[in-house]
């Protein structure tokens, strides 16, 4: 009872930091909803951003909320569709609906929602088979990142499907397989849930039959957050250095942007797990509005002089490939309605140039 009166107060603040913030300001509509992708198992929507112009071998990032957020309103606060738009690759984000979760948290703590071909995981995963397959992406270059509920949710999808992902990144989110109902999963927000390496790194190999190559991981931590305990920043990095067969201590600390960092290199020396716990910042996923500003400000995207959004992106190699080189959707869209007949083909050409989208 004690956890439960905890999560609460925790939910209370959530609520009452939600209406104290002013709301992102508006900008116009850029994420297109998908209503067929698959046999949807979890109820969830599915909503895609393209951009104009792909970068060679375009890759594609699932984004996922967390809990009283929607698509279009994280995509406001993290900015990743700006990034998409500058580097050339495809954005696909799953939102939850009230019938599944009143507060529209995904259900990453639920058995049947958590689990490889199952609920709301396998909608998830289905999203992303669906974008790869319409828009021709680079498969070996598919991400995930979430916040709070989404970033446990990232840890899901990382854990059931290794081999759809190239990498993740987890902020203000919740280790693999630490909790199995809403009491659990309660106490781990709240107060964490120690585990051995060992335990972890179990739960994730588990999950499915994988036994290739892991992603890559990113994590991000507020150190003042009282909503996700900051501890659970520390056990992610067990779990996955421990999958990754990588030694406890980092092979590096320095700083990104004045913020510790720490780093673990595999055998090649390239990073694959980095952990950045930020002093002073509370639940939420931070962001810059100086310089090269990326995202907006408001309820859990914070101004701590720091984009993760673009951090992460680096991190994952997607940064350095501008748009400038791509093919332009045009020519994608005349030539996926051209394979379905050449008539018809021609009629699209003549409409997209006459729009100026396709080049003579």
């Amino acid at each position: 009872m004690r956890v439960l009166g905890r999560a609460i107060e925790g939910l209370k603040r959530l609520s009452d930091e939600t209406a104290r913030t002013p709301p992102p300001r508006e900008r116009r509509p850029i994420l297109t909803e998908v209503v067929r992708f698959g046999s949807n198992p979890g109820n969830l929507r599915m909503f895609a951003y393209v951009p104009d112009r792909f970068a060679p071998s375009p890759a594609l990032v699932l984004v996922l909320h967390g809990c009283t957020q929607t698509a279009a309103g994280y995509d406001a606060g993290a900015g990743w569709s700006t990034l998409a738009d500058r580097y050339g690759f495809a954005l696909v984000f799953a939102q939850q609906k009230r019938a599944n979760n009143l507060r529209t948290c995904f259900n990453w703590f639920q058995p049947e929602d958590r689990a490889r071909d199952g609920g709301e995981a396998l909608s998830i995963r289905q999203m992303v088979a669906h974008m790869v397959e319409r828009h021709r992406l680079d498969r070996d270059r598919v991400y995930v990142t979430g916040l709070s509920a989404g970033g446990a949710m990232t840890m899901v999808m990382l854990a059931a499907y290794p081999d759809a992902f190239a990498g993740g990144a987890v902020i203000a989110g919740l280790p693999y397989g630490c909790a199995s109902n809403l009491q659990q999963a309660l106490q781990c927000m709240l107060q964490g849930c120690p585990r051995s390496a060992e335990d972890w790194g179990d739960l994730v190999r588990a999950a499915s039959s994988h036994r290739g190559s892991w992603p890559k991981l990113s994590v991000w931590h507020g150190a003042a957050d009282t909503i996700v305990a900051p501890l659970n920043a520390g056990e992610i990095a067990k779990q996955w250095t421990n999958v990754h067969g990588l030694e406890a201590e980092p092979s590096a600390v320095d700083t990104l942007d004045g913020y510790p960092q720490q780093a673990w290199r595999g055998p090649s020396g390239e990073t694959v797990i980095e952990s950045c716990t930020i002093p002073g910042m509370a639940h939420g996923a931070p962001l810059s509005t100086e310089g090269d500003a990326l995202g907006t400000p408001g309820p859990f995207f914070l101004d701590m002089g720091l984009s993760s959004s673009a951090h992460i992106a680096r991190f994952w190699g997607l940064v350095g490939e501008p748009a400038s080189e791509t093919l332009e959707v045009g020519d994608r869209l005349a030539h996926d309605v051209a394979r379905e007949g050449s008539g018809l083909g021609a009629l699209v050409r003549k409409g997209l140039r006459a729009l100026g989208l396709l080049k003579s």
